[in-house]
């Protein structure tokens, strides 16, 4: 039989609590002392630790410095940078009116003649001469002093209706040109023969007769000047070379590459030059020299990428492979001259000068949809 003996537990009074809480604080510190190292001691040495650790790295980075650098055999990628240049003639004549402006515009001139003051015509014309007698001929067949207006009378009862149907003959211009001309080739035989039925007074005709009639005959056979066609052979023949076509339209210098495709003329840039000093080496390698021009500004209007079927090869830089081109088009303008193939350094094949639909027919539709908004309609 075993006999276990307890130390028999201390009542806690008010005389002997400080002691047991002392006692328990000592014994407490011992046995954190038997099991290891500290709290505080725990927290800091992961940090210690890792100090120590970076030791080692650093040797080892030391060692890596020493060995030389291994190129990379990877290639770079790029584009193409081109300056191209959109050479356009300005248009050399006003635009064709529209139907509803020609009749506008006949409809004002009518208003004008009903509501002006009437004709004077014997402070031009003396009573019954020549001049007077085709005056009134002229009056009875289109009814008032205007030429160009068609039949007409501003003072009549019918003078209210001074409008003119769109479409209507008397609104087109070219038939307004032909009543004028009608009417001077009809005034100057009239006129001359009045001159010479003038004369002069008593002896003089007798002398000055012979000059007169020569006079008078000499401006009968005078011509009537014409003016200018608006269409000129160039529109007749269809020749898309010349300048002298479409005059009242803006044409785009359009050149076909070595390639054979339609486009406006381009090259890359070289060396450190810039996009105003390309497009002036452009036009002179693509058109020669036989031309005036002029570039506007420094800021392109605007550009056109496309990538290769294909990566290629740089031309000048290694290890750099060209995925595309970046094309930026500078605006300019012709002056004088023509272009000429003869000495182009670019392999051009040839060239158009052409408005804004016809370039549309003949280069392809993504490269159209990125140059149709610098081109005008007009």
């Amino acid at each position: 039989m075993i006999l276990r003996i307890e130390r028999a537990r201390p009542i806690p009074t008010p005389g002997n609590a400080t002691a047991i809480m002392n006692a328990g604080h000592r014994s407490a510190r011992h046995i954190a002392s038997r099991k290891g190292p500290s709290i505080c001691h725990a927290r800091i040495s992961p940090y210690s630790s890792a100090a120590t650790a970076t030791a080692p790295a650093l040797e080892a980075q030391a060692q890596l410095s020493s060995i030389l650098p291994v190129t990379s055999t990877s290639l770079s990628q790029a584009y193409q940078i081109r300056a191209g240049v959109v050479l356009s003639r300005p248009p050399l004549l006003t635009r064709d009116l529209h139907p509803f402006e020609k009749s506008f515009y006949l409809y004002q001139r009518r208003l004008n003649e009903r509501l002006a003051l009437p004709f004077p015509r014997y402070f031009y014309f003396k009573k019954d001469t020549p001049a007077d007698i085709d005056w009134k001929r002229k009056m009875k067949q289109r009814l008032t002093p205007a030429r160009d207006i068609g039949v007409y009378n501003p003072y009549g009862p019918e003078g209210w209706n001074d409008e003119v149907l769109v479409g209507a003959q008397e609104a087109e211009p070219a038939w307004q040109v032909k009543r004028l001309l009608e009417d001077a080739d009809a005034s100057a035989p009239e006129s001359a023969g009045a001159d010479a039925a003038k004369g002069v007074e008593g002896a003089a005709v007798a002398e000055v007769g012979v000059e007169v009639a020569a006079e008078a005959s000499k401006k009968k056979a005078e011509p009537v000047e014409r003016p200018m066609p608006r269409e000129t052979e160039a529109d007749r023949k269809g020749d898309q070379r010349s300048l002298d076509r479409l005059m009242q339209r803006s044409l785009y210098l359009v050149v076909q590459n070595k390639e054979g495709r339609w486009v406006l003329p381009d090259d890359q840039i070289r060396g450190r030059e810039t996009l105003h000093q390309a497009a002036e080496r452009v036009l002179v390698q693509n058109a020669g020299l036989n031309m005036n021009t002029w570039v506007v500004g420094n800021v392109p209007v605007g550009h056109y990428s496309f990538e290769y079927l294909k990566r290629r090869p740089h031309p000048e830089r290694k290890n750099v492979e060209e995925l595309g081109e970046k094309i930026f088009f500078m605006k300019a303008r012709i002056m004088a001259g023509q272009a000429n193939l003869a000495d182009n350094k670019l392999g051009i094949k040839d060239f158009k000068w052409l408005a804004k639909e016809e370039v549309q027919k003949v280069v392809n539709q993504k490269y159209w949809s990125a140059i149709q908004n610098m081109l005008t309609d007009r």
